[in-house]
């Protein structure tokens, strides 16, 4: 069954660029991982403050597989190495868990 993770990002108006260009700087690190469908970052176009950073996994096993990764630690660390050499973007996050219905047997 298909699972979707969602990172709900806050982020100040005028840190949104800098959030994109941090991710755009990421980019592809996760399409190899076994098991991943799919990424994208949401940027509000309604006046909120939380971007969406959306993946799409196979099954529960492959995000999970994912996250306890060499390539997750090292993607992560540089990214909080990033942040520390640079000013903060994000003022609040939380981690979503959806699975995807299967509408023909519910």
């Amino acid at each position: 069954m298909t699972v979707v993770r969602i990172n709900a990002i806050q982020v100040s108006p005028e840190s949104g660029d800098e959030l994109a260009r941090r991710f755009a700087a990421r980019a592809g690190a996760v399409d190899h991982a076994d098991g991943f469908e799919g990424f994208e970052l949401l940027r509000p176009s309604d006046g909120r403050d939380t971007w969406l950073v959306l993946t799409r996994w196979r099954d529960e096993a492959s995000f999970q597989a994912w996250v306890s990764s060499p390539a997750f630690a090292h993607g992560h660390r540089a990214a909080a190495e990033d942040a520390r050499s640079e000013a903060p973007v994000a003022t609040h996050s939380e981690l979503w868990s959806y699975e995807v219905v299967d509408l023909a047997s519910p």
